[in-house]
């Protein structure tokens, strides 16, 4: 009988140190998709960033060019607004399904390193 149990102990040692490894092995996967999400997410909110600032001057530029050509400067700013308010409502309600799906797929595909 000792001779059994002295048979299954190196099989078990080896079943606890695979158990180890394997659970080892889902963490560094786990921390690698995290670091690989919140760097894409960095990165994605540092360009936005940018792109809002460059926005922001190019609107309040356009306002200030088309309130010169209008007579009054704050007729430029409510052309501008208007504009905006237009492609607040394209965006919401033409491309609310095409940008929730990519969004979706960029997150599930960074997330499984795709």
């Amino acid at each position: 009988m000792e001779s059994r149990t002295n048979m299954f102990e190196p099989l078990l040692e080896t079943a606890t140190s695979y158990g180890k490894t394997s659970l080892e092995l889902y963490k560094l996967k786990a921390l690698n998709s995290i670091g690989s999400l919140l760097s894409a997410a960095i990165h994605h909110a540092a360009v936005a960033i940018i792109l809002l600032m460059f926005l922001l001057f190019a609107s309040m530029g356009a306002a200030l060019w088309l309130g010169d050509i209008l007579g009054e400067i704050y007729f430029g700013f409510f052309c501008v607004a208007a504009f905006y308010a237009l492609a607040a409502i394209i965006v919401r309600f033409g491309l609310k399904q095409s940008i929730k799906k990519h969004t979706k797929d960029s997150f599930i595909s960074k997330l499984l390193n795709k």
